[in-house]
């Protein structure tokens, strides 16, 4: 390896298609996040593709694998070294899908909320506490997938939430009932779940819904009327300066 292959080793944001063209301000927010932390990333946004997470859930295994491998080319092409996403989806397909699929796959890749945690902890991200009364929605993929738990609950006592758990949490936690194509297959039945688990966090007293997928969030806020329902970095832009 030449030496300035060495030295220039690009930390990749990816933020997913759901961030990427439908929660626009959430994708934003992370970006001011990340910067704030001190972290130079680069975009790829002209030639980036689905990470391929609902080909996986559709069964098409190797259209996710051929999808993979061109991903994997691309990022080695602007010498992606790392890669940090805010979707538990694309998380849990670079994490965890991608080495099967990919050989040599050798890109680190943390969830935003592994980062933002690091960075309040290591002084990196300046912020003032906030006081918020708060429930934890653990995303399914965040969560079960990927173990992802006490992330985001640190963060949110870092900037001064009280948090409230739910009686189903953490590995227990009820999904939000978007995924898996629910959402666009069977609405109702989606949004009854919804419902289901805004009742479970009216029941903590909280103020404040939140959770760290876009798609829990848009999913949530679209069925409560009850509570107010928010993704994880418009609680951490609150506590920023």
């Amino acid at each position: 390896m030449k030496w300035f292959e060495k030295i220039f080793k690009n930390v990749l944001y990816y933020p997913g298609c759901l961030m990427k063209f439908v929660a626009k301000d959430i994708n934003e927010n992370y970006k001011r996040i990340l910067r704030k932390c001190g972290i130079d990333f680069i975009q790829l946004s002209e030639i980036e593709v689905c990470c391929g997470s609902p080909l996986i859930n559709a069964g098409l295994t190797e259209t996710a694998k051929s999808l993979a491998n061109k991903n994997f080319k691309i990022f080695k092409q602007h010498r992606v070294k790392e890669i940090i996403t805010p979707c538990p989806a694309c998380f849990k397909t670079f994490s965890q899908d991608y080495p099967k699929f990919v050989e040599n796959w050798d890109i680190e890749v943390r969830h935003v909320t592994q980062v933002i945690k690091d960075a309040i902890s290591e002084g990196k991200l300046k912020i003032r506490e906030i006081e918020r009364t708060v429930t934890f929605h653990d995303p399914c993929y965040l969560g079960r997938y990927c173990n992802v738990y006490e992330e985001p609950r640190e963060i949110l006592r870092k900037i001064g939430c009280e948090i409230k758990e739910m009686e189903m949490n953490k590995e227990h936690s009820l999904c939000c009932g978007a995924g898996g194509g629910l959402q666009s297959n069977f609405p109702e039945i989606a949004n009854s779940i919804a419902k289901e688990r805004i009742e479970q966090a009216l029941k903590t007293k909280a103020k404040i819904l939140v959770t760290a997928c876009p798609l829990c969030y848009l999913h949530l806020k679209r069925n409560s009327k009850k509570i107010e329902v928010k993704e994880l970095s418009e609680l951490v832009i609150e506590s920023i300066y």
